[in-house]
């Protein structure tokens, strides 16, 4: 099965989608509607804010479902320059962000960058990431 990846533009930068990753923070739409709107299709308007604003509600995805890249850039950025933080996220996640290389336990390796979110509900079917099941499971911590 592949990954769904979806792209939208204003001509200055470009959003990317991954909803497999998503898991539903609810921070896209809560904090800037104008463009994130779960109701609509497409529920990402970018023309309905400006270029800032938008990379601002982007780089706040807590699982990086959302990330963007400048139309300038030839490939989109994939690694931030910050010290490595690690926060919890109440009743949900744990967040790491910065550039890290996890372990998977079949030995194989994945680079993530800004923010990835961890399970620790114990309930996600893509462990150890967080794919949202915290939410139908009630989880609280």
């Amino acid at each position: 099965m592949s990954e769904i990846i979806k792209k939208y533009t204003n001509g200055e930068v470009t959003v990317v989608w991954k909803p497999d990753v998503c898991i539903h923070s609810r921070l896209c739409w809560t904090q800037l509607s104008e463009v994130f709107d779960p109701r609509k299709r497409p529920w990402i308007n970018m023309e309905g804010a400006d270029t800032a604003h938008i990379i601002d509600q982007v780089s706040k995805c807590p699982s990086g479902a959302l990330s963007y890249y400048l139309q300038d850039e030839a490939n989109p950025a994939t690694e931030i320059n910050a010290d490595t933080k690690v926060e919890v996220s109440p009743n949900g996640p744990l967040l790491v962000y910065g550039n890290l290389t996890v372990k998977l336990k079949d030995g194989t390796e994945e680079n993530k960058s800004r923010v990835t979110a961890f399970c620790r509900c114990g309930k996600s079917s893509n462990k150890p990431f967080c794919d949202g099941s915290h939410i139908s499971a009630g989880f609280e911590d």
